[in-house]
């Protein structure tokens, strides 16, 4: 078991595919039943990426093959990157953020730094995942799950308020450190209100719940049996199935429903900088995001949801209206600090 550093406390994070788009000067998008012609012209826009590249270089690298458009890639976590962008403000370099999650966009959506997306671009996302301005959408999504392991809980808890009976001491593993942990406990803040959410943090932290430094060893130590239970996002479990078989694979998805927090569906997501030279190229890029191809990708190779209407979601999950996720503004998960500080108190911070 790896316990969380101090230092890593602050904010934090393949086969080829179809061809959506016309070579060189031009290209065409398919994204949400739409075709929309945009000229590149070849040039070369900067992504400032909370994505890591593991994920997105294969990505990255078929949109510039299919379009000719350049990329310079910055990665980095999105809250570290958000940062940057703050500080760099209009004299940014970045042409398009691309984070890995809401609470990083609605940072920089609220210092003004994003400009407004075209209507093909956002009405090809529903209301629920975009920016209520205009000025981001996500390109894919992801629930937050209770994983557990069937041979020690026959029956997982129903709900987040039943991960506080006693029986369950030293049986939950968590990943304090985790960006997706942080944003859950925000969304457990704006849905249950500071005291609630408190209250809820106080009662978890009595049973003494296991610290781990990423969502992957959560999943991995229920898995084996190290603990009982877990609180991550859902495609871990299936990057594990994909990765050793599903006849070594123990654990199981509980989704919470009912607009339980614990049944947040947070997203990645895109925005174009209001200081970006390149607009047009820059919206290749987003578009190529939300296109077949882009979807198909986040779809099928990351197992998380895609975000526009046509692409078929991975075969395991349920769908987004069954999850009935609550129902919050995601870029109000921008008040990660006073999360942090919530954490902290109730002792959920590992030092």
């Amino acid at each position: 078991m790896k316990l969380c550093n101090r230092s890593n406390l602050r904010v934090t994070s393949f086969a080829l595919l179809l061809a959506m788009f016309s070579a060189c000067s031009g290209t065409t998008t398919e994204t949400a039943g739409s075709t929309t012609a945009v000229q590149t012209n070849g040039e070369t826009i900067t992504i400032y990426s909370g994505r890591n590249e593991t994920l997105m270089s294969a990505l990255f690298t078929q949109f510039s093959n299919e379009t000719g458009v350049k990329l310079e890639v910055r990665y980095g976590d999105s809250g570290e990157l958000a940062a940057l962008l703050l500080t760099e403000g209009d004299k940014s370099p970045a042409d398009i953020f691309f984070a890995q999650d809401a609470g990083a966009l609605g940072a920089v959506e609220s210092a003004g730094l994003l400009s407004p997306l075209p209507s093909d671009v956002t009405d090809a996302v529903d209301a629920k995942f975009r920016s209520k301005n205009g000025k981001w959408v996500a390109t894919s999504g992801r629930a937050r799950v209770l994983i557990y392991n069937p041979d020690l809980v026959a029956s997982p808890p129903a709900s987040l308020d039943d991960l506080l009976d006693p029986k369950f001491e030293k049986k939950i593993g968590y990943a304090p450190s985790n960006a997706s942990w942080q944003s859950f406990v925000t969304a457990l803040r704006l849905t249950r209100g500071e005291a609630g959410a408190r209250a809820w943090l106080t009662g978890l932290a009595a049973n003494k719940p296991i610290a781990y430094e990423k969502n992957g060893a959560v999943r991995d130590a229920v898995n084996s049996g190290e603990i009982s239970l877990g609180l991550i996002n859902h495609y871990y479990l299936y990057e594990l199935i994909s990765k050793i078989g599903a006849d070594k694979v123990v654990a199981k998805n509980h989704f919470f429903k009912d607009q339980d927090a614990g049944s947040l569906v947070n997203i990645a997501g895109v925005g174009v900088l209001a200081s970006s030279k390149k607009t047009e190229a820059a919206l290749s890029m987003v578009r190529y995001l939300l296109s077949v191809a882009g979807q198909s990708y986040f779809a099928g190779k990351t197992f998380e949801y895609p975000m526009t209407p046509g692409v078929i979601q991975f075969v395991s999950l349920p769908s987004l209206m069954e999850l009935n996720s609550p129902p919050i503004d995601l870029a109000d998960l921008k008040t990660i600090e006073e999360t942090q500080e919530l954490l902290e108190r109730v002792g959920l911070l590992t030092k």
